[in-house]
């Protein structure tokens, strides 16, 4: 697995967990995992996701796949109440050695931190039954617009895909996606946008997601600090920018992400 963006410090694990809630409305509508039994999840990290599945589908199980041993560690003390429904695996997504097949499998904010995803989507197709689902959600980082525009935030937000990049993730890989699961050799292959278009006719939604934004633009500050790829006050100017937007009468904020199911 390349290295990930955002760190595994504790502020993370619990930012991961607030990401499932602030999200969730915006995520799960459409998927659909019923009538299936027994689900992998890729990149399963602290268990935020898996835990949404679990209160979903009250049915299922899951295999919680990380090559993260940390984040699995976490993910058992947060979902120690679901434990006779969870099994847990630290291994590489790409090369996953596992003795059951499955009848679902989910990838959520995932594949954007790995290097040849098609590896993943191979892997993880070896290890499911015919006709199983598959439900991913990825990001499509260019579709970020913002009014008014500000230098500083701007900067920050390029640095931020610069990084990713160099780390040999893809933050637009949610388009792909379509192209990803056809090379995989998987078949009914649906895409759907999500994201949000937020201005000052919803204020509360439009505060929780800029400060959910700020959060997330955070949480990759002290690796690209360490890269010394930005400076201390580049992420002070961000997080005043993210300030200036919610206050703004003309504001504007707007991202997409894509999701994509397909079966087996």
């Amino acid at each position: 697995m390349t290295s990930y963006i955002h760190g595994y410090v504790p502020e993370e694990q619990e930012r991961l967990v607030e990401q499932a809630g602030v999200l969730g409305s915006l995520i799960y509508p459409r998927i659909d995992f019923i009538g299936c039994k027994q689900i992998l999840e890729i990149g399963s990290g602290v268990g935020a996701q898996t835990q949404v599945l679990l209160d979903l589908f009250p049915e299922m199980r899951i295999t919680c796949v990380d090559a993260e041993s940390k984040q699995l560690e976490k993910a058992q003390v947060n979902l120690d109440s679901f434990k006779d429904r969870l099994s847990f695996e630290c291994q590489d997504a790409r090369n996953l050695q596992l003795n059951e097949k499955f009848d679902g499998a989910f990838i959520c904010w995932v594949l954007e931190h790995i290097p040849e995803p098609i590896q993943v989507l191979r892997s993880l197709k070896s290890h499911l039954l015919p006709g199983s689902k598959i439900w991913l959600t990825e990001v499509y980082n260019s579709s970020f617009y913002f009014y008014p525009e500000l230098s500083g935030l701007r900067n920050y937000y390029e640095k931020y895909n610069q990084f990713q990049r160099s780390l040999g993730g893809d933050p637009d890989v949610g388009l792909k996606l379509g192209n990803l699961l056809q090379e995989a050799s998987f078949i009914d292959i649906n895409l759907f946008p999500g994201g949000f278009h937020l201005s000052q006719h919803d204020p509360n939604t439009l505060k929780q997601i800029t400060t959910y934004w700020k959060g997330l633009m955070k949480s990759g500050a002290a690796s690209m600090l360490e890269a010394q790829l930005i400076k201390e006050e580049e992420v002070r100017l961000m997080e005043q920018d993210l300030d200036t937007i919610f206050e703004d009468r003309n504001a504007v904020f707007y991202y997409r992400f894509v999701q994509a199911s397909a079966t087996v």
